[in-house]
C-alpha cells in the first residue's frame, strides 16, 4: 500500500480511484463495510482502491484539551488498511484553515481536481466541510454534475441489532471489556510504538518489561491484561504471549499512564524496536502493593493467569 500526503502532487497511477472517505478511527467492522464497498467497485472497474482519511483527527483540532481518545494512530490505521488490501491511503492534513473550506470547494478541489476520483464511498452519516455543510446528498448531486459516482453505505449492525461504532469501542475499553471491543473491531485492540527505556525495576524482580508510551491513544481501564506482543521486523511480525500492566505504577508513585509488557519465555534487547501489544483479556485492576516482594508475587500470579487465558486463544 502506498501512502500519499499531498493531493496537489498525486501521481498519475493513483488518480481515478474508488475512494472510501472518512476518519475511520479504529477501522472497525462498520468502517470495513464502507472501505470494502470501495474495494468492490475498484476491483470490478479495474481502478485503484483508495481510502481518504484526515490527520490529525478533527476532534483533536477542535478540542485540543480533550483526554486521549484515538483508537488507532496513523501508523496503526495504515497497517489495518493494508491488511484489508487497500492500494493507497490518502492522508489529508486537517487544521483550522482546512476546516474553513466550504464543502463544495472540498469536493471540487480535493476529490475531483486533486484525486480525480472515479467513485466516492462514504458512510450514511458522513458530514464534512465548513460548519459540516456537506453530506451524502451533496456528494451525490455534485458527483452527477462533475462526473464521479457516489455510494452511501447504510449502518452496519451486530447480531443484536446495535450499530458498530467507535464510541462503543471506547465504552468497552474504558471498563476493561477488551473482548467486547474486539467483537466490534473484528480484531484485538492493540497499541503500537517503539520500546522506550524505563526504570528497569522489572529486572530486579525477574520480570523485565517493555515500556510503551501511549501518546494520543485512548487509555483503557487501568490494570493488568493478558496480551500478545508482536515484534515488528520489516514486513514480518513475530507474536509472543505476555502480560501487561496499563497504569501509573502506584507502588512506585508514578503519575503518567504507560504500558509495561512482560514477554513470556523471551530474552533479548528490544529497546527502540517497533512492537504491537494486543489486549486479549482483562485480568485485574491496578493496585498499590506494600513492597517489591508483594508485587513480584502478584506479577507471578498474573503471569500464570495470562498463560492460562492465552493457551485457549486461537493463534
Amino acid at each position: 500500500m502506498r501512502i500519499y500526503r499531498h493531493y496537489q502532487t498525486l501521481p498519475v497511477e493513483a488518480r481515478g480511484a474508488a475512494i472510501a472517505i472518512g476518519n475511520f478511527d479504529g477501522v472497525h467492522k462498520g468502517h470495513q463495510a464502507v472501505i470494502g464497498e470501495a474495494g468492490r467497485i475498484a476491483r470490478s472497474s479495474g481502478i485503484p482502491w483508495a481510502v481518504l482519511t484526515f490527520e490529525p483527527h478533527p476532534r483533536r483540532v477542535f478540542q485540543p484539551d480533550q483526554p486521549p481518545f484515538r483508537l488507532t494512530s496513523m501508523r496503526a490505521k495504515a497497517r489495518a488498511l493494508e491488511a484489508l488490501g487497500v492500494d493507497a491511503m490518502l492522508v489529508q492534513r486537517f487544521n483550522h484553515n482546512f476546516s474553513q473550506q466550504p464543502a463544495e470547494t472540498f469536493v471540487k478541489d480535493v476529490l475531483v481536481d486533486g484525486f480525480g476520483a472515479n467513485h466516492v464511498v462514504a458512510g450514511y452519516d458522513f458530514v464534512f466541510g465548513y460548519k459540516r455543510g456537506g453530506n451524502c446528498e451533496l456528494l451525490l448531486s455534485m458527483g452527477q454534475r462533475l462526473g464521479f459516482g457516489f455510494t452511501a453505505v447504510s449502518a452496519i449492525h451486530d447480531d443484536d441489532g446495535v450499530v458498530y461504532s467507535s464510541t462503543r469501542i471506547r465504552s468497552c475499553l474504558e471498563v476493561g471489556n477488551v473482548r467486547g471491543a474486539a467483537a466490534i473491531l473484528g480484531r484485538h485492540f492493540s497499541y503500537e510504538g517503539r520500546v522506550s527505556h524505563g526504570n528497569q525495576r522489572g529486572r530486579t524482580i525477574n520480570f523485565p518489561t517493555l515500556n510503551l508510551h501511549l501518546g494520543s491513544t485512548l487509555r483503557p481501564a487501568l490494570g493488568v491484561y493478558a496480551v500478545r506482543v508482536g515484534i515488528l521486523d520489516g514486513n514480518e511480525t513475530v507474536w509472543r504471549n505476555g502480560v501487561a500492566n496499563v497504569g501509573k505504577r502506584p507502588t512506585f508513585g508514578g503519575k503518567d499512564v504507560i504500558l509495561e509488557a512482560h514477554v513470556m519465555d523471551f530474552s533479548g534487547n528490544l529497546y527502540g524496536k517497533l512492537i504491537a501489544v494486543e489486549l486479549i483479556d482483562f485480568i485485574r485492576a491496578e493496585k498499590k502493593f506494600d513492597g517489591l516482594e508483594a508485587l513480584r508475587a502478584q506479577i507471578a500470579a498474573d503471569t500464570d493467569t495470562a498463560r492460562n487465558i492465552l493457551a485457549s486463544e486461537p493463534t
